[in-house]
């Protein structure tokens, strides 16, 4: 009996163990779903900040340039972007004249990164899923041209100039982890150095489509280096030119009023899992960080009481003494 009830702390203890360990996990894992760092701007606040200056105030830090992407994934060869996209992709042209714009197709990419990050080019063709290659490739054209990223499923509703204001950018849609649709930097800024350092050192063979997209290169991705880029500029002190903003695009009911972009039709690398993941990220994950201290008390009361149980059970089976078989022999006899 003795053995057994050592067992069972035993294998209690490691299920407390593991229990802790997955916990853990998981914190570290979620802080890409909770609150984001650095300073948060709705579109109608810059717009303000540009309406309530001077052009004497202001020295815009993004060049012009519009930077949009199109791979076709059924066939590289053919650039014919679908209608609805090229509407889309229409109104920014028309909103910004004086912007400089590049498409950016399949053979022109590949030449950008040949040319000026050959080390990348090997990292860049191994990708197993299209999309990776257009999210690792709009990290780049910040890094190096700097100006306005946009997704070709979002259009633009006026002119892009008070957004040029501000060292860089990405877009948050409030909830869950950043979005990479639409990214705005100075060139050489040092965030878009880390993010794409840091592409080739991420990029693990995840097991289900939407984690190899999301955490090697998409926004899973891009929030846990925007985490670790605002813990080194608090440890470093960094100027402010290389602080970085969120814009917000909360697409809920009730939120801010959104001034320079639409938002058309994307899913364009929806994989099976897609839904899943996303609901994990914004409802369950959430959810389980509100409830983690309930949920470890829970389990741990759970085998505190199955060690209760197997200790009462154990005391009572030493309470009976069981007869050997000289003791049956002599009890048949006396009868």
């Amino acid at each position: 009996m003795r053995s057994r009830l050592i067992a069972t702390l035993i294998l209690s203890a490691l299920s407390v163990a593991l229990l802790f360990v997955v916990v853990t996990r998981i914190v570290r894992f979620s802080h890409i779903f909770r609150a984001h760092s650095g300073p948060a701007l709705t579109q109608e606040q810059v717009e303000l900040a540009y309406n309530s200056s001077t052009a004497g105030d202001r020295k815009e830090s993004i060049p012009r340039i519009i930077h949009q992407i199109f791979h076709n994934f059924k066939d590289l060869s053919d650039n014919t972007i679908p209608d609805d996209w090229e509407a889309q992709r229409q109104t920014c042209i028309k909103h910004n004249p004086d912007f400089e714009y590049k498409l950016w197709t399949p053979s022109t990419s590949l030449e950008f990164l040949q040319k000026n990050y050959p080390w990348f080019v090997d990292t860049y063709n191994g990708y197993k899923f299209p999309v990776q290659r257009i999210d690792a490739l709009r990290y780049f054209l910040m890094r190096h041209f700097g100006g306005i990223y946009i997704d070709l499923d979002n259009g633009c509703s006026r002119d892009l100039k008070p957004l040029l204001y501000y060292p860089a950018w990405v877009t948050d849609g409030g909830q869950g982890t950043l979005s990479n649709n639409i990214l705005g930097a100075r060139p050489g800024h040092p965030f878009w150095d880390l993010m794409t350092d840091s592409l080739i050192p991420w990029g693990y063979h995840y097991p289900l489509p939407y984690l190899a997209v999301s955490y090697a290169s998409g926004q899973w991705f891009e929030t846990a280096i925007w985490e670790e880029y605002h813990n080194m500029l608090e440890a470093a002190g960094s100027p402010d030119e290389d602080r970085i903003y969120r814009i917000m695009m909360d697409m809920r009911e009730g939120a801010d009023r959104w001034v320079f972009f639409t938002m058309g039709r994307g899913g364009s690398w929806d994989q099976w899992d897609n839904h899943l993941f996303g609901w994990t990220g914004n409802v369950l994950f959430p959810w389980l960080i509100r409830n983690l201290v309930w949920i470890a008390l829970g389990v741990g009361a759970v085998v505190l009481f199955h060690v209760y149980l197997k200790r009462r059970r154990a005391r009572k089976a030493q309470r009976y003494k069981r007869l050997d078989t000289h003791d049956e022999e002599e009890g048949h006899e006396l009868h």
